[in-house]
């Protein structure tokens, strides 16, 4: 009898109480911190930690980390909601079923489409980290995957997977890689070679996987194909305008430092003009724009209560505690090894830290300096971070966004599981190799 897992927001809520449990058994403890003037973050000092008074989170506070969680993920829910009400509009008005079904209809190596489609989501990922924002575009993607034959897993895997994967060893991703670096006390662009020849070669292996394992991913017996509609001129310049907001924002995230604020405020425009180009009036374009957003409420609700659970684990002091018992034994371990040993060290802590940018601010001050103790490059240091925490975006069950697109596909989380985690694995070779490499 095979194992099914709750709802995913049952999972979740499941992880805040365990949250807040571990406040009861684990010791409070923390890291001394300073204001990085770069930034403007609180980072973490190495050396420095030591043991506090507990403060155990009761069974209120514990139920007020969930609100606590949404209102901290603000800005990652606004993505979620505008991007998903602009793309909804779009579906409405049958433009991108019509898209679809044309380049569906005008190829004849369903691979090749595979191919293009993961490459340019490897593209966005490597560019500004792109993740949220696929969970709008499940709907559309389940539509392409059955139109060449292929199910649910392919949708995923040539849009999240890819994404991910990019954005783990993409050197110009500035949320991950360009982060780390910086708390690394690396310049930004350092070893670019070996970092682009890792980027190539994980998405090269991504790639190869999901069209290895497409093959057995089949449409599910019953499923209608792609009704042939003609395209008509309008259609294009409807995918221009939910399209165009990227293109600003990745300028503005590699050159103007932008964040995650911006990019809602450019999809409520493009909502506008969406709504304007297909006839409709400002009053009725709100109110599509409105019903677009209602079908992401679940996905947004995800990603506030999984941050819930970093909440609860801040309040009971001991995220630092966690941070020190997994860097402590890498004290013991010669050179290299150890370096290979913090990918898992990172993909555990990325369980109870599901927020990249966050890990990278909590961990690589710690193993950095580490990493000179022992005898390898930061380098090296920076890349198992990319490796443990960055692939762990597909996979850890705390991951709101994951769940979020996981449901929309109609797949069980196992499932997903099953067929990322081979892949993840292959990857995360590439990784062990740039790490001996940096080392």
């Amino acid at each position: 009898m095979r194992l099914k897992l709750p709802h995913p927001l049952v999972l979740l809520l499941g992880g805040v109480a365990v949250a807040v449990l571990l406040t009861w058994v684990l010791p409070a403890g923390q890291f001394e911190r300073r204001v990085d003037d770069a930034t403007g973050r609180s980072v973490v000092i190495p050396d420095t930690y030591a043991r506090v008074d507990p403060t155990p989170v009761g069974l209120m506070p514990g139920l007020l980390a969930v609100p606590r969680g949404i209102v901290e993920g603000a800005d990652v829910i606004l993505i979620i909601l505008f991007v998903g009400g602009a793309f909804a509009m779009l579906e409405r008005t049958g433009a991108l079923a019509r898209l679809v079904g044309a380049l569906v209809g005008h190829s004849p190596h369903p691979w090749l489409v595979v191919v293009l489609v993961s490459v340019v989501f490897a593209t966005l990922g490597a560019l500004e980290n792109m993740h949220e924002e696929i969970i709008a575009l499940v709907p559309v993607l389940l539509v392409l995957s059955r139109g060449l034959g292929f199910g649910p897993l392919t949708a995923l895997a040539m849009s999240l997977g890819a994404a991910v994967v990019a954005a783990a060893f993409g050197p110009t991703n500035p949320f991950q890689t360009g982060i780390a670096l910086q708390f690394a006390e690396l310049p930004p662009m350092s070893q670019p070679a070996l970092r682009f020849s890792l980027l190539v070669a994980a998405v090269s292996v991504w790639v190869g996987w999901t069209l290895v394992m497409s093959a057995k991913d089949e449409r599910v017996a019953g499923e209608s194909a792609i009704a042939a509609e003609p395209v008509q001129r309008r259609d294009f310049v409807l995918l221009a305008l939910v399209l165009l907001p990227f293109v600003p924002y990745v300028i503005g995230v590699l050159r103007h430092e932008w964040g995650f604020n911006e990019l809602p405020a450019l999809f409520l425009v493009a909502a506008f003009a969406i709504g304007l180009v297909s006839g409709q009036t400002p009053s009725d374009s709100a109110a599509s724009f409105i019903k677009g957003m209602e079908g992401m409420l679940g996905a947004a609700l995800f990603v506030g209560v999984a941050r819930g659970i970093s909440v609860a684990l801040a309040d009971g002091q001991v995220l630092d505690t966690i941070l020190h018992g997994l860097a402590t034994p890498l004290t013991q371990v010669p050179g290299v090894t150890a370096a290979v040993l913090m990918v898992p060290m990172q993909a555990l802590l990325h369980i109870p830290v599901p927020t990249m940018s966050g890990q990278a601010v909590l961990t690589m001050p710690v193993v950095a300096p580490l990493a000179d103790l022992l005898g390898f490059s930061r380098d090296a240091s920076v890349i198992a971070f990319q490796t443990g925490a960055g692939l762990c975006d597909m996979l850890t069950p705390t991951n709101g966004a994951l769940l979020a697109m996981i449901l929309s596909a109609k797949i069980t989380y196992g499932r997903w599981l099953r067929f990322a985690l081979p892949g993840a694995l292959l990857v995360a070779i590439v990784g062990l190799i740039g790490i001996v490499l940096a080392g």
